[in-house]
Order: C-alpha cells, then structure tokens, then sequence
C-alpha cells in the first residue's frame, strides 16, 4: 500500500489563484432581478417561511463561492432568512482558503500534470488539525478555526458567519473526494465522525422543514443525496415533513436539461405528500443576487 506520509505539499503562497475576494458580490440594491414568474413565487414561499419562523435550509455546491456569492448569503443569515446553511467538502474549503488567503480555486489542468494539485500544505494542516479535533462537527470546527485564529479575510466566511451567528452549518463529505483528504495528516476516521455528526445536525433541521423551504444552490450530487437520506431518517421517526418547498438551481447556462438526481431527489420525490417543487436553470451570478435584493425588499416592505 502507497505511503500517504511520503506526499509532498507546497506553500499556498506559490499558488496562483483564478477567485479573488474583490470578485465576490457585496450589495444587489440596484440589481434588476431575475424576470422569472416561478422564481417569484419560490422566494414568496421562502419570505411567508421567514416570517412564520420556518426553516429554510440552503444548500451548495462549490460554485456559489467561486462565483463570489457568499456575502449574500451571509447577510441572509444575519436576517434570519436562512436558518441552516448545508455544503460540499469543497465549498468548505474554498470557504476556508478565501478566509485565509482572500484568494481560492487553483488551475486543476495544469497543477495534476506534476502532482501538485491539491498539495497545499496550509489548507491540509490546518483544515484536517480542526477536523480531527473536533468533537462537534465538521462545519463548526472549520467556522471555528477561521473565527478564533482572526483570519484576515474572515468577514467571505460562510462557515465563520454561521459560527459566530449560531446558525447550523453543515460540511457533508465522502473520503477521497476533497483535496485535504490527499494531505498526509487526513484521518479518515476522523473525517469520518465529524462529518456523520453533521449530518445528524442536518437531519434535526431537515425533520421541522415542514411548512418551509429547501433550496439547492449548485450541488449535484452530495446536495441531493444527502437531503433524501435526512428526508426519510425524518419521516420515519415519526416527523411530519410536508408540505415543504423545495428548489434546485443547476448553475449550466445553455443546457436544457436537468441532472438526475438533482431533479428527482429535491423536486419531485421529497413534495409527493404535499408541496411545490421547482427547477432552475440559471447561472448562480443571476440567480443568487436575485433571490438576495426579492427577499430582503419583501421582508422589508412586508409585501
């Protein structure tokens, strides 16, 4: 068996980044929104799920933080108008790294030609430290981190917000696809424990959904697959989870057909006793800051 302990990691410093801090959206005051008569009426059920103090549980794929949408959402958070934020191990990195750095995302097609993608000794270290500490969770032990070791770009923290803000915060993973687990001092177990913990945290939030909102941003595959396991976890102990809204947005402009699992395991199976499920295909820097400037002017203007 390969030797895990023999890989070579490189300062982050070296690395060229292709996402910058500058890049992410700050304000969608002024932004024209989506046209969109369905999306209308998905952030009306979200905004009536606020305000009857439901959940609205988000979640995304790695493409929502690349596209400079966190700040967004962040704000969303500090309005109560997510009350769960769930991600994919690589959202949790980028997350990580943009609190760090202020910079994220490396050149997958020229770093995997010698080895060096992924090799980023900081990002591993510090990241798998927290994680095989933790006794509390993958997402917490990563806002924690980010929040006690007062990173200079902190404030592009999803992680570190929800931390600070006491919103649950979820980091769902499977070994082996996420670039810290390639770091010598990954524990597999330890991964492990923390992301199961997240995942019971996420089924409690997913068991009261009833009467609110799901909304998929961008995770194709760990998104779907997660919520349909908390979804049935929660209906067989007994929880009535209808009726809900639920909403994926597939972030692949030009393409007129949805994934599979997105499709079934979000927006049709999950509403059979009772709800609304929608299907969007717009790009995460139409559709984010469009669901930002609609719900806070309705939340604002009570309409």
């Amino acid at each position: 068996m390969l030797d895990f302990g023999e890989i070579k990691t490189y300062p982050i410093k070296q690395r060229q980044n292709l996402v910058h801090h500058s890049d992410f959206v700050r304000e969608t005051g002024k932004i024209k929104p989506w046209p969109n008569r369905k999306f209308r009426q998905l952030v009306r059920k979200v905004v009536a799920a606020v305000r009857n103090k439901k959940q609205v549980v988000v979640s995304i794929g790695a493409h929502v933080i690349k596209t400079g949408q966190s700040l967004l959402l962040i704000d969303l958070m500090q309005r109560g108008a997510i009350t769960h934020v769930a991600m994919n191990g690589a959202s949790a990195i980028h997350d990580f790294e943009m609190a760090l750095l202020g910079a994220t995302a490396e050149s997958v097609a020229k770093n995997i030609e010698d080895g060096s993608f992924g090799m980023w000794e900081e990002t591993g270290a510090m990241m798998n430290r927290a994680i095989n500490r933790s006794r509390d969770g993958f997402g917490r032990a990563i806002g924690r981190l980010i929040a006690r070791e007062k990173m200079p770009h902190a404030e592009y923290s999803l992680l570190a917000a929800a931390y600070k803000l006491g919103v649950p915060a979820t980091v769902h993973v499977a070994i082996g696809t996420d670039i810290i687990h390639q770091h010598p001092l990954c524990d597999g177990a330890a991964t492990g424990r923390a992301t199961y913990h997240d995942f019971k945290l996420y089924t409690e939030s997913i068991a009261h959904l009833g009467d609110g909102c799901f909304l998929n941003f961008g995770s194709a595959v760990i998104g779907p697959e997660v919520f349909l396991k908390a979804l049935s976890i929660s209906r067989n102990l007994g929880f009535k989870v209808h009726p809900i809204t639920t909403a994926n947005f597939d972030c692949r402009p030009g393409i007129t057909s949805y994934y599979f699992r997105p499709n079934k395991n979000i927006v049709v199976r999950p509403i059979s006793l009772g709800g609304t499920g929608y299907n969007f295909l717009v790009d995460h820097r139409k559709s984010i800051p469009s669901f930002h400037h609609l719900v806070c002017k309705m939340l604002d203007s009570q309409e």
